[in-house]
């Protein structure tokens, strides 16, 4: 259950297209359900801008394939993070067309609901694609503002996708800019114009992280900077890009965990969902 659903579940009530009793027995069912894999949050979509959102590492195929079931028969759309190549294909095989793996984002969308925007097969989609996911359907007059999500190095190149594809899940539009590190600062200058055009930005880098404090000082727009883990020795895993994005002395740049580039993603959404105009609250 999403609000786009319950809205229309209230509006077939409201018309005389669903009874009372009809529209009771689907919004009184649990909010939660109790799986052999865990306990599936079905409300979240409701209270939040998604659906409860499948964190793979750490999971069996078998857990993956069984909570994304659940997750599906309720909201009719997926996003699973962190898949390995393994889990990825289990879930393709279970969804087959509904389904979109980026490869390099590690990522699975499902929409049992529609036709997935670049109309890829499932079996096309099991050998990996550059870029993948289904945006959330959107209403006509209510889109909403656009998110920037650039990138230091190749290197950064999945955590930056996994912000956009998440991004994408949310229905928000995304530009991307990558391999625009300060080692090579023309490349990120040549951007400054859409830089200050989006709604928000996302900023992925590991190494010393000096990008965000960058992007932070040219833009008034937010910025989400994510440490990543890429780097040699003394970068202790992303521990130095995390401090020093903590640390930026330009004002507007808050801070998401290590590789963490879903709860970017989702944090620049919000952002970009809320600024658009007419909003339903």
């Amino acid at each position: 259950m999403d609000p786009a659903r319950l809205r229309k579940l209230l509006a077939g009530v409201r018309r005389g297209r669903i009874t009372t009793s009809q529209a009771l027995e689907a919004i009184a069912r649990l909010p939660f359900e109790s799986i052999g894999a865990g306990t599936v949050d079905h409300h979240r979509g409701i209270r939040q801008s998604l659906p409860e959102v499948i964190l793979c590492q750490g999971k069996t195929k078998t857990q993956c394939v069984s909570i994304a079931r659940s997750i599906v028969s309720r909201s009719g759309r997926l996003l699973a993070t962190r898949a390995s190549a393994e889990q990825a294909r289990a879930l393709v095989e279970e969804f087959q067309d509904a389904a979109t793996w980026n490869e390099a984002a590690r990522t699975v969308t499902v929409d049992a609901g529609g036709t997935r925007r670049n109309g890829a097969s499932g079996r096309a989609a099991a050998r990996g694609r550059k870029r993948g996911g289904r945006a959330a359907r959107r209403s006509p007059g209510r889109k909403p503002g656009n998110v920037l999500v650039v990138s230091a190095g190749t290197s950064d190149l999945p955590v930056a996708e996994e912000a956009a594809v998440t991004l994408e899940f949310m229905g928000v539009p995304v530009d991307r800019v990558y391999d625009a590190g300060v080692a090579g600062i023309h490349r990120l200058l040549k951007h400054v114009p859409a830089l200050r055009q989006a709604t928000a930005i996302v900023v992925v880098a590991g190494m010393e992280g000096a990008l965000a404090s960058v992007v932070g000082g040219i833009t008034d727009r937010p910025v989400i900077a994510v440490p990543t883990s890429s780097g040699y020795g003394a970068s202790f895993g992303g521990l130095a890009a995390l401090l020093a994005m903590l640390n930026s002395c330009a004002a507007g740049v808050t801070v998401v965990n290590i590789d963490n580039g879903f709860g970017a993603g989702y944090a620049a959404g919000v952002i970009a969902l809320r600024s658009r105009p007419g909003r339903e609250t």
